[in-house]
């Protein structure tokens, strides 16, 4: 009887920490507005991890800065700028890699949640030792 209780229990248990572990990251999932109002991002689920699609641009244009030159013609809508982000461990923060596509460098990047209603984005060097980030605000 006492197995079966204590079974119950780490099952409840189990179950209760997937599911706020998965409502964590359907915070972060949504769209979200960069701070100087320029651009757009869709994070969703992709695998186990986050990724942000570029959805809309306030002056739409191609990927200019990409190192690949065959990419250079390609519009930047619907690129991937979040890529492979998992959590970390630390509540609401996800790291895998970040493209900006105004150096058309891809760097270690960082999510966290700032609340309900803030991103922090941060694109990374050195391991992480040196960090640039905006905040983001949820879409209405």
């Amino acid at each position: 009887m006492l197995k079966s209780v204590l079974t119950a229990a780490i099952a409840a248990a189990g179950f209760l920490a997937a599911a706020s572990a998965g409502a964590t990251a359907a915070d972060a999932r949504g769209d979200w507005v960069r701070a100087n109002g320029a651009s757009k991002i869709r994070i969703t689920s992709c695998g186990n991890a986050l990724c942000g699609k570029l959805i809309w641009l306030r002056t739409p244009r191609n990927d200019t800065k990409n190192p690949d030159t065959a990419k250079r013609d390609r519009p930047l809508l619907g690129i991937d700028i979040v890529q492979s982000m998992k959590p970390t461990g630390k509540g609401g923060q996800w790291k895998g890699k970040v493209y900006n596509a105004e150096d058309g460098k891809t760097y270690t990047g960082f999510i966290a949640l700032e609340g309900a209603e803030k991103l922090k984005l941060e694109g990374c060097v050195m391991g992480g030792l040196i960090c640039k980030g905006e905040t983001w605000t949820r879409a209405q």
